[in-house]
């Protein structure tokens, strides 16, 4: 690599390092934009209660491999919603269960949050992974979803964008002092 003299010209030497490009096409000769789908249409009766979640009105019904987990108490704003489902949240801390049993990932889990709570976390993030047991129910995922729905000081939680793991880690929103 040679030493940039002050002389060079900046957008030459971009130029000369991308090499040759194509323009985007724009005006008649771009592609037509793609129709948006249309919302698909619930049956009658089956709308989601406001302030609740779809697999909140089922909290028994165990969630499978790829299923998002979400629950939210009705005294969160829709705001702070939305953004905990982007993932726009600063994370404060990180609980990994991968490896746990269900006993020990009930404890780790309890000890977590004593400990967020004690540092005033707003937003943690526990990882329980995606896998399954025998039957390909993921068992740690349905534990954590269960055991956070109990816990007073959660406010909320939804799975992790994808970028920060997917269906196999929750984003936990918490109560504050």
């Amino acid at each position: 690599m040679h030493e940039h003299d002050d002389g060079e010209d900046d957008a030459g030497l971009f130029r000369a390092a991308i090499g040759k490009v194509a323009p985007l096409r724009t005006g008649a000769d771009a592609p037509p934009p793609r129709p948006k789908p249309r919302p698909a249409r619930r049956p009658p009766g089956d709308e989601p209660q406001p302030g609740r979640t779809r697999i909140a009105d089922h909290p028994d019904a165990a969630l499978e491999r790829g299923d998002a987990s979400a629950f939210r108490r009705e005294r969160v704003p829709a705001r702070a919603w939305q953004r905990l489902r982007r993932g726009e949240f600063a994370v404060q801390d990180e609980l990994d269960l991968h490896g746990a049993n269900a006993l020990q990932a009930e404890t780790l889990l309890a000890r977590f949050l004593a400990e967020s709570a004690e540092h005033g976390f707003g937003c943690v993030r526990i990882i329980h992974g995606k896998g399954g047991g025998g039957d390909g129910t993921p068992v740690l995922k349905n534990l954590v979803d269960r055991l956070l729905r109990q816990r007073g000081e959660v406010l909320a939680f939804h799975s992790a964008p994808t970028a920060q793991g997917g269906t196999g880690a929750l984003l936990v929103l918490l109560a504050r002092r």
